[in-house]
């Protein structure tokens, strides 16, 4: 668990620097501050309206008791095991397999699952995986995760800034027009590479807690078994049309090899089993 938050907090430091650094190509330390403002003000909008926009991006409906009365009393009992508030539940009509988390804080929180992913798996596995989404909200991973892709595009946005108009010095005068073209294409780049490898962290972390709460680390080893197989050689819609929020899925439905692999919003999917398989040896 330490390792993964220490991995996390690393990351986050280097795109916050990443990003101060593109602000002071461009301006200099008044440059610098006003990227980091501007970041600022794109983290607290995203902090308050992810959430609502990317339930909307699915066309979820909301569910209770008595609409969807095994899923929502399944949430209800997992919620009540992690010692967290009750989220709100809700059902995305779409073939795909697949679950995630939502919301800016336990209090806040949303989960949704595919009616895909309900009916391809049993209630045991099912389980398994709305624990792991319990446990991204109970690690605040969906704050950690509006951050860091606010922050990746900001970034973007900068470095295309700065490639248009060019940078200054600390003297205002202008920069190095190679190293400001340089940093503009490599900079996203590297922010991308950022957010990915912070995604994958703390899919990790969600599958241990995830483990913890449902106990049962098996039900959602046979889970991401099951989605996974669906997934190889298929092409996944909702992802197609929002790749942007594909690192809050259970699964990646991105698929990739090669270079791509750096671009995983996900650990593979054989590692994860893996590290659940040691969990129910191990106990931990």
């Amino acid at each position: 668990m330490g390792f993964n938050w220490l991995k996390t907090t690393i990351l986050m430091a280097a795109i916050v620097a990443l990003f101060g650094m593109i602000g002071g190509m461009i301006g200099g330390q008044s440059g610098m501050l006003l990227a980091l403002l501007f970041g600022g003000v794109m983290n607290v909008f995203a902090y308050w309206n992810s959430d609502k926009m990317v339930l909307r991006m699915y066309n979820a409906q909301e569910v209770d008791a008595r609409t969807a009365p095994e899923l929502y009393n399944m949430v209800a009992e997992l919620a009540q095991r992690a010692q967290m508030p009750m989220p709100r539940v809700y059902v995305i009509h779409e073939e795909q397999p697949n679950a995630f988390a939502t919301g800016r804080n336990p209090e806040h929180a949303a989960v949704a699952a595919t009616t895909g992913i309900m009916r391809m798996l049993d209630y045991r596995e099912l389980r398994g995986v709305m624990a792991h989404e319990l446990a991204h909200v109970k690690h605040r991973d969906t704050l950690i995760s509006t951050i860091s892709a606010t922050m990746a595009g900001a970034i973007s946005a900068l470095a295309n800034f700065a490639m248009f108009f060019g940078g200054r010095d600390e003297e205002g005068r202008p920069a190095n027009p190679i190293a400001s073209i340089a940093v503009a294409l490599l900079a996203p780049l590297a922010a991308s590479l950022i957010q990915m490898a912070i995604s994958r962290a703390r899919e990790f972390e969600a599958d241990r807690g995830g483990a913890e709460i449902s106990g049962d680390p098996l039900a959602l080893a046979s889970a991401l078994q099951k989605i996974e197989y669906y997934a190889q050689g298929r092409i996944m819609p909702a992802a197609e049309a929002h790749p942007e929020t594909a690192q809050m899925m259970i699964i990646n439905p991105l698929s990739g090899g090669g270079l791509s692999s750096l671009f995983r919003t996900h650990p593979h999917t054989e590692e994860r089993i893996a590290r659940l398989n040691q969990i129910a040896r191990n106990g931990r």
